[in-house]
């Protein structure tokens, strides 16, 4: 059984195609008839012929299980806020297809079927982004996409238009559909919306945490500051592995640096922590990531709904993996790391933009006083990290009862993803800003050169903000960079990757 890893993932979730074997068509197959058979056998099963969460005891005779599969989605179609993002719901549409082709949720072909065809044609519904507390699946979000792709009910995006999802379908050549015993079920249960945002968080912290080292180890140049505490000895001493492989890519970045070499026998004896700490720092932060990425890479390959179908032993199990617990965690150790990695690229900023600290002109800029230089761009990226120590408080702590108390533990995982993606784009702006700071200290210290790596990252500021000579409109400037640094610009300066 194929496994998606987190490249092939990003690929789809950016418009790649999704096409399943002929062993994943052969599981769905089977598990459409092992409920073919039970529904034959007039065996009472969870969700193919009874009601759902609290009403789980009261049988639906079978001439009403379209109806009940119909009511289900409609009646659960009860989202609010703004629309998840469009690059979210594609990854959503294809981690539930993904899903469904392990052949544990008894759907038939055709299901799958339409997922694909909505994936290949960019036809994605509108989501309103509020409503799960991720616990039987993310249900809310979950019944828009299938009220929308199945039964023409609801908003979807052709063509990035939004219409109304009956006429969308028609746009495509498609009609609504009729769905079978548990197939609106399987749609509904799962993991699938807060995967994908907690993955799309993950997606851009790739890109933070590496230029966050970048930037990191420019400002430490900038500063005049010492790569003796990145010495590999002092690391191993230790043993903590993100540790010595953050401080191997410092000292990787900082090598051949002539400023460096030009205050070699300096009388400084210790920098400050945020320039000295950075593999203990950043270090725990990458085995953080790293394994909120692996919990991540193994919930989009699972199957979450319920109940589950063991075609081979003809069993039908209710159990409990739609509980998002292992998401919600995830998204939350996300937000904690990315809030300490941007709250030590403050403190780096607080040193550039302090003369007493740095040696270099107040605020970054030779006028000061005429000109605040970087005055309130460091005031903004304080700001940001203090918004984001709110958002790191973790939702996975969180659970309130829901359905009449039948679910009475949730995961919040959902909003602890959604949250994480908050997280991780202010973070890209930090570190831009620190970037832009760094990249003007590096040009004080002209004719002296920064090492190779950092003057190819130097370049790539340059290239989209020119040298701050005298105050002008700010925003520009870290817009510029941060788009860059969210498209991984200067993630390749490392070529170099979390998981």
């Amino acid at each position: 059984m194929r496994h998606y890893p987190l490249t092939e993932l990003q690929a789809l979730q950016q418009g790649g195609a999704l096409d399943l074997g002929a062993a994943d068509w052969a599981r769905i197959d089977a598990s459409a008839d092992a409920v073919a058979r039970v529904l034959k056998a007039g065996r009472p099963v969870y969700g193919v012929n009874t009601g759902f969460g609290l009403l789980a005891n009261t049988h639906i005779e079978d001439s009403k299980l379209a109806e009940l599969q119909r009511n289900l989605v409609l009646s659960h179609a009860a989202g609010v806020g703004a629309d998840l993002a469009d690059d979210v719901v594609r990854l959503t549409l294809a981690l539930k297809a993904i899903s469904l082709a392990r052949g544990c949720s008894g759907v038939r072909r055709e299901v799958v079927e339409r997922l694909l065809a909505l994936i290949r044609q960019d036809a994605l519904p509108c989501i309103p982004a509020q409503g799960s507390v991720g616990a039987s699946g993310d249900l809310a979000p979950l019944a828009h996409l299938a009220a929308a792709a199945f039964l023409g009910e609801g908003r979807m995006r052709v063509g990035g238009e939004a219409m109304p999802a009956g006429a969308a379908l028609q746009t495509l050549g498609l009609a609504p559909m009729e769905l079978g015993p548990k197939e609106g079920l399987a749609l509904l249960n799962g993991t699938q919306v807060s995967t994908a945002l907690a993955l799309d968080a993950h997606f851009l912290a790739e890109n933070v945490f590496a230029s966050a080292l970048v930037a990191g180890a420019l400002s430490v140049d900038a500063l005049k500051g010492s790569d003796a505490p990145f010495d590999p000895r002092i690391h191993e001493a230790r043993g903590q592995k993100g540790q010595i492989e953050v401080a191997a890519l410092l000292r990787g970045l900082m090598e051949g640096s002539e400023i460096r070499h030009s205050h070699v026998d300096c009388p400084r004896v210790q920098d400050p922590y945020s320039l000295r700490c950075q593999p203990q720092v950043l270090g725990a932060c990458l085995d953080v990531l790293r394994h909120a990425a692996e919990t991540l890479r193994i919930e989009a390959n699972a199957a979450t709904d319920n109940p589950l179908v063991f075609a081979e032993e003809g069993d039908i199990l209710s159990g409990g993996n739609f509980h998002a617990e292992p998401v919600a965690f995830a998204a939350d150790m996300m937000a904690m790391a990315l809030t300490e990695v941007a709250s030590i690229s403050e403190r780096r900023l607080s040193l550039l933009v302090d003369p007493k600290m740095s040696g270099l002109p107040a605020f970054l800029v030779r006028e000061s006083g005429l000109n605040s230089g970087f005055m309130i761009a460091q005031v903004t990226a304080a700001a940001l990290v203090s918004e984001m120590k709110t958002l790191a408080h973790p939702a996975s702590v969180d659970s309130i009862p829901t359905s009449a108390n039948q679910e009475d533990h949730v995961s919040m995982a959902t909003f602890a993803a959604r949250k994480a993606g908050d997280v991780a784009r202010n973070a890209a702006h930090v570190i831009a800003i620190e970037l832009l700071a760094a990249a003007q200290g590096i040009d004080f210290h002209a004719p002296l050169k920064t090492s190779a790596p950092l003057q190819r990252a130097h370049a790539q500021v340059r290239a989209r903000a020119g040298f701050y000579e005298r105050d002008r409109y700010f925003a520009t400037d870290i817009d510029a960079v941060g788009g860059d640094l969210r498209a991984g610009a200067f993630a390749q300066v490392l070529d170099w990757r979390i998981a």
